[in-house]
């Protein structure tokens, strides 16, 4: 090996950069640097080359809209992850699948089709899901929600959201929801306590296959209920100022008699003493219900000392 190349392989890729830089300039001649830096003509030409090939990419015109970012191999199983996505992620309704699949991949489904896939995929989530152990589920969320006027059975673990019930049902009695507790329980369900709110059939359900368990109320229908007090409350304080300010507008005529305004007075006093009260008295409801949120019915968050439970 020569000298001249050993020199040049020896060379960081910091000192090649500096060389390239150098030949951008044209400060000196490529003799010169060959020279100074003991190496050949055509290695400098090779690094300038480099150098410019990188400025020439770093200053490119960006690539336009149209350009193919990636290749996506499309399957039957891919179109079928992607009637799902669209359906439980997207929230599109079935008719907005068929709509996108015509439009944008030039296939024709039926609406039938859509259905039938996620019914499909609903089953293999259902075998999934029994086959689950909730021994470890210490505290259980029970509600009834509703998806085409139908009650909907729902169960969530308290810790870590996981839905161990959510059945489509006919009715929300107490046989109902005994049933399909007892479904759970079959999974090892057994929590220290349940939180629900008051529905009958809930409660009876829950006395009826798991009488040793407590079943807590929930804190939303309270927030709820004190929120609905405030709302009335400020209705009434809005009336009582509307009532007051029209009073004050009839006693700003001209032609009234002593006797109209004296009824008028009275009546002024009367309504600014009910909007004074009504607005003090929503100021202290508003603040015992922020209180009450904030400090009684906060979320409880775990004990310090205790590790964080994972399920």
């Amino acid at each position: 090996m020569s000298p001249t190349l050993s020199i040049a392989a020896s060379l960081s890729p910091n000192e090649r950069q500096a060389i390239g830089i150098q030949v951008l300039a044209r400060t000196e001649p490529i003799s010169h640097l060959a020279t100074k830096h003991e190496v050949s003509r055509k290695f400098v030409y090779q690094q300038g080359d480099k150098a410019q090939r990188s400025l020439d990419e770093a200053f490119a015109p960006s690539a336009g809209d149209d350009e193919v970012l990636f290749h996506l191999p499309v399957t039957k199983s891919w179109l079928y992850q992607l009637i799902l996505g669209l359906v439980l992620i997207c929230h599109s309704s079935y008719r907005g699948v068929v709509e996108l699949f015509r439009d944008l991949f030039d296939i024709s489904i039926s609406i039938g089709t859509v259905h039938n896939r996620l019914e499909a995929a609903a089953t293999e989530a259902a075998e999934f899901n029994q086959s689950q152990n909730l021994s470890s589920i210490e505290v259980g969320l029970h509600d009834e929600i509703f998806q085409s006027n139908r009650p909907v059975l729902v169960g969530v673990d308290a810790a870590s959201t996981y839905c161990y019930l959510l059945q489509a049902v006919e009715h929300r009695n107490e046989e109902t929801w005994g049933c399909h507790l007892l479904d759970v329980m079959e999974q090892g369900f057994n929590p220290n306590y349940t939180i629900a709110d008051g529905g009958s059939g809930l409660r009876a359900g829950q006395t009826a296959v798991m009488p040793a368990t407590p079943c807590h109320g929930d804190v939303f229908h309270i927030q709820r209920q004190f929120g609905q007090v405030l709302s009335g409350l400020a209705r009434q304080a809005q009336g009582a100022t509307a009532r007051r300010m029209k009073v004050e507008q009839q006693m700003t005529q001209t032609n009234l008699t002593p006797a109209t305004t004296r009824k008028l007075r009275i009546q002024q006093v009367k309504a600014t003493r009910r909007e004074v009260g009504l607005l003090v008295r929503v100021e202290d409801v508003r603040t015992l219900l922020q209180w009450f949120s904030h400090d009684v019915l906060t979320l409880a968050g775990e004990c310090f000392e205790r590790p964080s439970r994972v399920v």
